[in-house]
């Protein structure tokens, strides 16, 4: 069954293990210890299955707004509705902070990410052009109310 807790500086390897897998511009470590080390509004969750790290999910919380900054899953273990449970938890994190709306970018040929967004009344907001840096592909912008 998996399981979520809080992420610090030492699970930095396994983020980045997964963060290689997923992504094709991945954060560096020095992205990763700027959030924990300086990012006072950085929260991060690791998913764990058998006491193996498959995933982490990101958010910044900022008074009563949050940003979703990552959602990752392994390849090896996508496909489990782990990143949907890992989304939930996040949102229950931010619930708990006192955030009442909550934002994040997607690809916008992420459609499978994005029906995932709709699924929890994420709507689409606006574009950002040419926002991710490995082939200029742009964003949508979602948000979701809290309240």
């Amino acid at each position: 069954m998996i399981s979520f807790r809080k992420a610090g500086e030492e699970d930095i390897d396994a983020l980045l293990q997964i963060e290689h897998a997923v992504f094709s511009s991945p954060w560096s470590r020095e992205a990763f210890l700027n959030e924990f080390k300086i990012n006072q509004y950085a929260h991060y969750l690791l998913a764990v299955l058998d006491g193996e790290v498959v995933g982490y999910g990101g958010v910044w919380l900022v008074l009563d707004e949050g940003h979703v900054t990552n959602i990752a899953i392994h390849p090896d273990f996508q496909g489990n509705h782990y990143g949907e449970a890992l989304l939930v938890a996040l949102l229950d994190l931010a619930k708990q902070s006192g955030v009442t709306a909550m934002t994040l970018e997607v690809r916008v040929t992420n459609t499978r990410a994005q029906n995932l967004y709709r699924k929890y009344n994420f709507q689409n907001g606006a574009i950002r052009k040419r926002y991710y840096p490995d082939n200029g592909e742009d964003a949508l912008v979602m948000w979701v109310n809290l309240l």
